[in-house]
C-alpha cells in the first residue's frame, strides 16, 4: 500500500486501518492475548504494547525536534538493525499486564496520534525538510509509520496468531 501524501489521506488511512485492527481484536480475550504466531514468540499482548510504545516514540521525536534537542531515531544507543534487542523488554513487560490495560493504553495512544495529525496543517505534515530529524521522510510519513502501518502489521500478525491456534 503506498504511503499517504496528504493529511486527508493520512487521516482516512489511520481510521480505516485502526478499524480493521479493532475488529480483529474483538476476537481476543485474556487467554488468547498470550498467543503468538508460529514463526515468532511475540504475543498479541506484546504486539499491542509495541505499537503503543512506538506511537509514544513518535511524539518524543517530534517534541525533541521542536525543542531543538537531539532526536534519537530510533532510540538513543540503538540503530534500526538493533530493534529486536530494543523491543524485547517491551514484549516481556506486556506479558505481565492485563489485556484490558494494554488496550486502554493503546486506545489512548491512538487518540493522541490522531489528534496530533488532525491538529497539524498539511505543510507541517508533508513539506520536505520541515523537520530536519525526519531526513528524507516527512513528518506525515513518520506519523503513518507509527500509526497506520503499525496497525496493518499488527492486524496481520494477530490474525496469523489466532489462525494458528484454531
Amino acid at each position: 500500500m503506498p504511503a499517504a501524501t496528504n493529511k486527508t489521506d493520512l487521516l482516512a488511512t489511520f481510521d480505516k486501518d485502526l478499524a480493521k485492527l479493532r475488529k480483529t481484536l474483538e476476537a481476543v480475550d485474556e487467554a488468547r492475548a498470550a498467543l503468538s504466531a508460529p514463526d515468532d514468540d511475540t504475543t498479541i499482548k506484546g504486539i499491542l504494547a509495541h505499537r503503543t510504545h512506538w506511537m509514544g516514540m513518535f511524539h518524543r521525536w517530534y517534541e525533541d525536534g521542536i525543542a531543538g534537542r537531539e532526536v534519537h531515531v530510533p532510540a538513543k544507543g540503538y540503530k534500526w538493525n538493533q530493534l529486536k534487542a530494543y523491543n524485547a523488554p517491551l514484549y516481556a513487560k506486556a506479558n505481565a499486564r492485563s489485556l484490558a490495560a494494554l488496550i486502554s493504553d493503546f486506545d489512548a495512544a491512538c487518540a493522541q496520534l490522531r489528534a496530533f495529525i488532525a491538529a497539524h496543517d498539511a505543510a507541517d505534515l508533508y513539506a520536505p525538510g520541515a523537520h530536519p530529524w525526519t531526513g528524507k521522510w516527512t513528518l506525515g510519513r513518520y506519523a503513518e509509520a507509527s500509526g497506520p502501518a503499525h496497525f496493518r502489521s499488527a492486524n496481520s500478525y494477530i490474525r496469523k496468531a489466532l489462525r494458528s491456534s484454531a
